[in-house]
């Protein structure tokens, strides 16, 4: 665990890539959503820039369902949906392409922890015009209302140390 200010930032394979991110592990965070989300008739995964970004391409490769990353950089690309981003210790422009209107999507994240970057997201995707079907993060962190339901593998809370609170899986 480090400190970024007040916030006590913990640090994981899958949401860090810190030391090392193993196979098994990606694999077996993978094959656990396939189980919890409803991909019937999904059109896009969507996951956010970075660490979304592993979960994501396997979850993808896995399902054959396209995916797409929401972006810390303006692309100017036509449709391009932009919305502002706060979480417990950073904030910026978030940026989505290539989400059409009535598109079925499931979002996938590494960690759910105040829910502003959630938050930035499903306002994109309204805005896009997106179904979004599912949402499944890997780690919860506490207990962050992000304005819809969703679901997590784990939840852990964090204090001096990573306590695990509830395995969903």
């Amino acid at each position: 665990m480090v400190k970024r200010g007040e916030y006590n930032y913990f640090i994981h394979p899958i949401t860090d890539g810190v030391p090392v991110v193993e196979p098994a592990l990606l694999r077996d965070v993978c094959s656990a959503m396939i189980k919890v989300l409803d991909l019937n008739n999904v059109d896009k995964i969507v996951v956010v820039e970075a660490m979304g970004i592993h979960i994501g391409a396997v979850l993808s490769v896995m399902t054959d369902i396209p995916m797409t990353v929401m972006r810390k950089r303006e692309y100017k690309m036509p449709g391009e949906v932009a919305v502002h981003q706060t979480t417990g210790y950073s904030k910026g422009e978030l940026y989505i392409n290539g989400i059409k209107k009535g598109e079925r999507v499931v979002i996938i994240d590494d960690v759910v922890s105040t829910g502003g970057t959630m938050r930035a997201l499903l306002q994109a995707l309204k805005i896009a015009g997106a179904d979004v079907v599912d949402v499944c993060i890997a780690i919860q962190r506490g207990n962050p209302d992000i304005g819809r339901p969703y679901k997590s593998l784990v939840r852990i809370e964090v204090t001096e140390k990573v306590h695990v609170v509830e395995r969903y899986i």
